[in-house]
């Protein structure tokens, strides 16, 4: 029986850019920044194992993966673009208070696409990460 969710993957562009994306403008904490495995696509070392989490939630750890991980080169090529032009939605993140945390995540430079607006299911503001990710943030009702 599945008991719940542990990890989720998300493809980045540049694994560095998204560190300080998601700990300096999201206050995500980070979990593990490793290089493991075999060589990973010719580069002379294994790849990046670099993970992170909302800090009131540590067991939910986001991969912030490299779109090479796990993919031959013309599909982590594909999976690039795709996050690239924000074709991926990446997923919601709950928020207690949507104005407060818009106005927060928007003073560290968060760019949003959408502002703070009532949804049938509560409010809702959408932004994007430094990769192209979208993500909803939304307060429930």
């Amino acid at each position: 029986m599945i008991t719940r969710l542990t990890h989720t993957t998300i493809y980045v562009l540049d694994q560095d850019s998204a560190k300080s994306f998601y700990v300096d403008k999201l206050g995500f904490q980070v979990h593990n920044d490793i290089v493991m495995g075999e060589e990973f696509e010719g580069s002379g070392q294994g790849f990046r194992w670099l993970t992170v989490s909302p800090p009131s939630q540590p067991e939910v750890v986001f991969i912030l993966a490299d779109c090479r991980m796990g993919h031959a080169p013309d599909s982590a090529e594909q999976i690039r673009a795709l996050v690239a032009k924000g074709a991926l939605g990446a997923g919601v993140l709950a928020a207690d208070d949507c104005h407060k945390t818009y106005a927060e995540l928007s003073e560290r430079g968060v760019v949003f696409l959408q502002k703070p607006a009532e949804r049938p299911y509560g409010i809702e503001a959408v932004f994007r990460d430094d990769s192209g990710n979208v993500f909803s943030l939304t307060q429930r009702r």
